[in-house]
């Protein structure tokens, strides 16, 4: 049997201001066309299907063509729910969904698989849809439930039973937090608080394979614990990050192979850096005139719409940050204490000025106008 691992969709989700829904379109009909090339039988989807809780209507469209062209090029497809997700709403229709669809979203259905088969035998999928321990801890209470670990812990005791009965090969789908990944800092919108949600790589012992999602990155735990990413680049720390699925492939035994397959990047993110005269005309850059920019100007003080001038050459810059270099270090001194060691109106300025900019003061020629306009304040008062 094989089975392509996808999660992460985010559909919905925008990219500093600017719509994704058409790119993930494109998108996601490369991932149809590798189903058919690759023959798939099954597509996972480990959570997080959509960005929100209340998805615009266009939203649902896409994600409705894509599960019809993914069945229409003969596979099933299993999706589950995750921290974005809300459960009800993506699972409202899941009963009219047509035959291969199955979205799983109801916590107490965590045992009971959804079985599909091939000439070897029955390979029987276990979906976890994202549980938040505050809100499923009702359902078994007899189970400690405190936290991530122990909640996918006790899903996975379940599944283990359900495996033990049954026999035969076995995948599971998760979305979480698990020990071992290295997160893109400012991304995956936490599911954890301190170490307490980080869920050990044991928990998932069992199945053939554990499809999980949450990390936006590729990853590989084990051989049979893996994490896909998400389809889009939906920020900049991503940028060095393939986008893609796994390929997993069952024979009669269980696990027999695992292959990447790339996914198109419909545009690159590159990040920029420099003095911001150079950024507008250095050749060097030339490169990034087509691509999502994020633009680091170097500059020692802030510039004059900065944004406007940077998208008049790279027409898809998405943020501009000042990171000034050569800045003093901290002199330690606050605001207040600046402002009474000042001895004029010109040192009172610059203390200003080197409180603003972390120490650095006013210019040569900042100081000449500084003066400028306080000997004119003077003698216009001298006047009146």
């Amino acid at each position: 049997m094989r089975i392509l691992h996808t999660s992460d969709w985010h559909i919905g989700r925008s990219f500093h201001g600017h719509a994704t829904l058409d790119a993930l379109r494109g998108v996601l009909d490369a991932l149809v066309a590798r189903v058919r090339e690759h023959e798939v039988d099954v597509v996972i989807v480990a959570g997080d299907v959509f960005d929100s809780a209340a998805p615009a209507a266009a939203c649902y469209s896409l994600l409705t063509d894509t599960l019809r062209s993914l069945a229409d090029a003969g596979a099933a497809v299993v999706v589950t729910s995750g921290n974005h997700d809300s459960a009800a709403r993506l699972g409202f229709q899941s009963s009219l969904l047509r035959d291969g669809i199955h979205v799983v979203t109801d916590p107490l259905t965590i045992g009971t698989p959804i079985t599909l088969a091939d000439e070897h035998g029955p390979v029987h999928v276990y979906g976890i849809p994202f549980l938040e321990p505050a809100l499923v801890r009702h359902l078994w209470p007899d189970a400690e439930l405190r936290s991530q670990h122990h909640t996918l812990a006790h899903a996975m005791d379940l599944i283990r039973a359900d495996i033990a009965a049954r026999g035969g090969r076995s995948v599971t789908i998760a979305h979480c937090f698990a020990a071992g990944v290295d997160a893109t800092p400012g991304v995956e919108r936490e599911i954890r608080q301190g170490s307490l949600d980080v869920v050990p790589l044991a928990v998932f012992d069992g199945p053939d394979y554990v499809a999980l999602g949450h990390i936006h990155g590729r990853q590989r735990l084990s051989d049979a614990v893996r994490y896909a990413g998400a389809p889009l680049h939906y920020s900049f720390g991503e940028a060095d990050k393939p986008r893609g699925s796994w390929l997993v492939e069952l024979d009669a035994a269980g696990l027999a192979s695992v292959e990447w397959l790339d996914l198109p990047i419909p545009r690159r993110l590159v990040t920029i850096r420099g003095a911001l005269d150079d950024l507008l005309s250095d050749a060097s850059h030339a490169g990034a005139v087509d691509a999502w920019v994020c633009a680091q100007y170097t500059d020692a003080t802030p510039q004059p719409e900065p944004m406007r001038r940077l998208q008049a050459r790279f027409p898809h810059c998405a943020t501009v940050m000042h990171t000034p270099e050569g800045v003093r270090g901290d002199d330690g001194l606050t605001y207040a204490r600046r402002v009474r060691a000042a001895r004029s109106d010109a040192e009172l300025v610059d203390a200003f000025l080197a409180h603003v900019r972390e120490g650095e003061g006013a210019s040569e020629r900042e100081a000449e106008i500084i003066r400028d306009v306080i000997d004119e304040r003077t003698l216009t008062e001298a006047l009146a």
